[in-house]
């Protein structure tokens, strides 16, 4: 049983929506900012995402002891395609001003073997890939450093609030 329930969380609403299909040779995360850019939508969720990809780039976490929370993100693990992409999902945020993606995928090689993690912008060049982007409306979304963890987290705030709510329970 949890004795601590902690979150950081904000509300807004739901904006437009953008059906895409990002053609080959694109990279997935470059390719979804673009399309984010060209629709101004600044903050959003990868409500759809699935496909093919050429090749694939990612990170997994491994146990890390020095690390505050005992884990950590490995060495960039890449896999020769073709790799079928089961499964995309994210959040379109900002840091810095700058678009930052947290996507998370699903694959599978040619030899049917499930894995998946953190996709890394620039790794990820695409044959096909079907997609839905849901703009988030009245809050923000970004990733910023966050001390407890050691690492660039998610952090939604309420617009024109300047601090996230935090629930404790």
């Amino acid at each position: 049983m949890t004795k601590n329930i902690r979150a950081h969380y904000a509300t807004g609403l739901a904006g437009k929506i953008v059906a895409a299909r990002l053609l080959p040779g694109t990279d997935l995360l470059t390719g979804i900012e673009e399309i984010c850019k060209e629709n101004n939508i600044q903050f959003g969720s990868i409500t759809n995402c699935f496909g093919s990809l050429q090749r694939t780039g990612f990170f997994y976490l491994i146990p890390k002891p020095d690390s505050s929370v005992g884990v950590g993100y490995g060495d960039l693990k890449v896999v020769e395609g073709p790799i079928e992409f089961l499964n995309g999902t994210g959040v379109v945020c900002q840091r810095d001003n700058q678009y930052e993606l947290h996507v998370h995928g699903t694959m599978c090689d040619k030899e049917g073997i499930v894995f998946g993690g953190h996709l890394v912008k620039g790794e990820n060049p695409v044959l096909t890939v079907d997609l839905l982007i849901t703009e988030i409306k009245e809050m923000d979304l970004f990733r910023k450093f966050d001390e407890e963890t050691g690492g660039n987290q998610f952090y939604p705030v309420k617009k024109g609030e300047p601090l996230t709510t935090v629930f404790e329970k």
